[in-house]
Formats: C-alpha cells, structure tokens, sequence
C-alpha cells in the first residue's frame, strides 16, 4: 500500500471475510424429492435429468430419473419436462429499509427476490437514513433474521451520510457485518476520498461497490445523450459520464492494490476501460443489469418513466450489443438487477420529474431467457452462470446443486408464458419494466438455505 494520506488510521483491526454474512429468518428445514427433472450447475459442472432428493435442507442424492424413492410423508414433485438451477444471487437491490418502506421492505423485498429463483440478495445502503452506522448495520440485521424469505446481505455507506466528504468507519461497520461498502445513488466524486477509502479497505476487507457518474457532464440529464434525446427535447447523459469515472477509479484502485465493483455497466466505453483494467491487473469486478441488456433508449420514446427512467439511463443498440458481447467474452462478471421499487406517485408525473429506477427481481431470469437465450444470443447455460456469481466479489460462493451442499435451487418451467403484472407482484411496487410484456420461462419453487421460499400459487407439491 503506498503511503497513508492524512486523516486514515496508520493501524487498526484486520477484519476480512465474514462468518455470516447473510441472514435469514428461521424457518423449517425441507424435506423433498423433485422427480425427473433437467438439472443444469455450470459450476459444479452437472447437467443432465436426475431425481434430487432434499432431506433437512440438504441436497442428500442425485440419482437416476425415476430411481429415488420418496419415504412416508415426502413432499414430491414430479418435475419432467421441468428445470433445476442452483439458485441466483443478487449483489445489487434497494429494499428502502429504513425510512421508505412505502416503496419496499426487507419482508416482500426478499419474497419478491425468492419469486425471481434468488437464493441470496445485498441490499444497498443509500436509505433513508443511510446506512453509515454499526449500530444500523446490527440493526438490519437482526431485523432481517425476523422476515427475510432468503438470506439478505447489507452494504454500509463509504462516506457519512453519503455526503462524499468523510469517510465511515469501515472498519467498525465490517466488525458489525457489512457484507460491502457503496455510496450507490451517487458517484464518489472526490477521488482523495476514494483513495483513502481503498486505503482503509487493506484493513477491513470488503468490497468497494462503484457508481461511476461524473455529475458534471451528467448534470441534470433524464436519459441517454442521443438522437432520441434530441428529438424528444430531454436533457441527455453522455455515455463518457460514466466511462470517464471508471477509468479514473480503476487507475485509483490498481495504485493502491484495492477492490472495485464497478455497478449497472450500460456503455460501450465503460466495457473498454474495464478489458484495459483487468488486463492490467486491478482487481475490479463489474455488473450488468437485465434492462440495459434487452433495451435501448428507443424505449423512452412513449415517455413511460416507470418502465424505463432509471440510472444509468438506456443506452444505444450499439451499447446494447457491447454489452451482450462483453457477457459472452468473460468481461462482465455477473448480473445484476439494481432493483429499485418507488411508489406510484413517484413515476405516474412527467418524466422529467420522475425518480430513477425500476424493479427486476421477479423477471431477470424470464426476461433475458426471453430477449436473449431464445434468439441464441448468449446459451442458457451463461445465463444461469452469471445469475449465479453475484455474490463471487464479495466472498460469496455460488449456490450449488452438488451432493451434500445446503439446497438453494430454483425450479422453473421453460415453456409457460406469462404477462408480467397480471396476477400482481410480490414486491410492493409495480415500476417493473417490464410490465405488461408476456415472458418465457417462470420459477414455480425456490429453496433459499434449505428452505421453501417460494411456491407460484398455481403450483403444487404433491404428498408421497
């Protein structure tokens, strides 16, 4: 590390990986066969039909399609023609709690997360408060061991109150159990502060989670800088907006031997700083969300900010497509939805005033199987990947459907079709973007820790 700048601690305590990072409520433990389904882990390398017997929320047999016999009592669900991932993992959703739990809480955040097949979630800290205490991080905590459906992570702030001009004491906010730290919402603009952050981070351990926005060329921008831009008379962001505080933040990170997550990727640009960086071998990570992966700022020609005014805003087709390439090519680590409910009077206003943001949980998987792994663009076996890596930045393991692993599988039925929004949501708000679009592919079951999380209420388990 190189010399330590005014103002950050010379010593302090080294805290590292956590124990427990995640925390769920408690809750029974399954017992189960699934029956004759197609089982698909890239990671553990298993793909093929199997019965898989569950047995206290453990994975205890793979064996031949319609080999395993089901004991007195066993729930059993004949699952031909069916399929078994391990479950996804989120690093990157807003559950608004504390302070804004009109838009989502930490109870139908994680139910809407365990509908999408997630087994596991962080929640990001710009709440209201945000998050830049230990004694908030405990209390999360111990708020989530009483109602999350999944195990549920928290990020702590980088700088107090995410006001960009202090620094929080990370390493008390990691003894507490920060799984990550971000100031996401706002970019951290002073690059003294970040230095110094990445500083204190050699002690703490914990990744520093980026959203890379210069605010002045981003300025009061509502969506793409473009020909859409233009012809509709909206303020534009530039895509440089973001390329420019990547490159900047990578240098920063690989000087002083950090670890960045860099969030939301959507430009063209971006993706080359990123290849330039982890050729030179920062350690930096990055996301890419299922909206800038199917859409473009075509979209906000029909000026539905609840479908489509987030943050980064929608980029062009050629980002599209750069993007799509740089999940084939291995550049982008995983995806993430930046699930961001807000209330219906928070989008139902003209778009320029609108808040940023849209939900995700309940469709990643159904969306992106629909506009990308049907057309042949990317194979079902990355989407299922890069669904479940999430957590790999931050010391989290992806969920596996091996023997003896703890049971965070998701079932899910390729062929049915279903509109999006029609039988309601599991989250308590309906800025999903894709509302009212019919999808391929929809999670009837999801086990999160050994537990049934989730069951569609059209679908049933059957009694042995």
């Amino acid at each position: 590390m190189n010399e330590v700048m005014d103002g950050l601690p010379d010593e302090g305590p080294e805290t590292g990986a956590l124990s427990a990072p995640l925390v769920q409520r408690p809750g029974p433990d399954a017992t189960l066969l699934i029956r004759g389904a197609s089982l698909l882990d890239p990671v553990a390398g298993i793909d093929g039909r199997y019965d898989l017997l569950i047995e206290d929320g453990r994975i205890a047999r793979l064996g031949d399609a319609g080999g395993v016999e089901a004991g007195d009592g066993v729930e059993v669900i004949e699952a031909e023609g069916l399929h078994v991932f391990p479950a996804f993992f989120d690093p990157h959703v807003h559950f608004r709690t504390p302070g804004q739990e009109y838009k989502e809480d930490l109870e139908t955040g994680t139910r809407s997360a365990a509908a999408g097949g997630y087994g596991g979630v962080i929640a990001m800290a710009n709440t209201s408060p945000p998050v830049s205490s230990a004694e908030q991080i405990e209390a999360l905590r111990d708020r989530a061991s009483r109602v999350a459906s999944i195990p549920v992570g928290f990020s702590a702030t980088v700088t107090r109150d995410m006001k960009g001009t202090e620094l929080t004491d990370m390493a008390e906010l990691r003894q507490a159990g920060a799984v990550a730290f971000t100031d996401d919402g706002l970019p951290i603009a002073s690059p003294r502060i970040l230095r110094r952050a990445l500083q204190y981070q050699a002690m703490t351990g914990g990744r520093i989670a980026l959203h890379e926005e210069d605010p002045e060329l981003s300025g009061k921008g509502v969506m793409n800088e473009g020909v859409v831009s233009s012809e509709l008379g909206l303020r534009g962001v530039p895509s440089i907006s973001e390329s420019t505080m990547i490159g900047r933040d990578a240098a920063i990170a690989g000087y002083e031997g950090g670890a960045i997550q860099i969030q939301h990727l959507s430009a063209v640009e971006s993706i080359e700083q990123i290849r330039r960086a982890k050729a030179d071998g920062v350690d930096i990570t990055c996301e890419v969300t299922p909206h800038h992966l199917c859409l473009t700022d075509e979209a906000v020609r029909d000026l539905d900010a609840s479908k489509h005014k987030m943050n980064p805003p929608l980029r062009t087709e050629t980002d599209r497509q750069a993007l799509i390439e740089a999940l084939v090519d291995g550049t982008i680590d995983c995806i993430a939805t930046d699930h961001a409910p807000h209330a219906i009077h928070e989008k139902e206003v003209p778009y320029e005033a609108a808040n940023m943001g849209v939900t995700g949980l309940e469709t990643a998987f159904s969306s992106i199987y629909t506009e990308l792994v049907l057309p042949g663009r990317i194979s079902l076996e990355l989407l299922v990947e890069k669904l479940g890596c999430g957590g790999a930045p931050f010391d989290i393991e992806p969920f596996s459907l091996a023997e003896g692993s703890r049971a965070n599988l998701c079932l899910v039925d390729l062929e049915a079709e279903w509109v999006v929004g029609e039988d309601g949501y599991e989250s308590r708000s309906v800025n999903s973007w894709c509302a009212g679009e019919k999808l391929r592919g929809r999670v009837l079951v999801t086990l999160a820790d050994g537990q049934v999380a989730f069951r569609l209420r059209s679908f049933s388990l059957g009694v042995a």
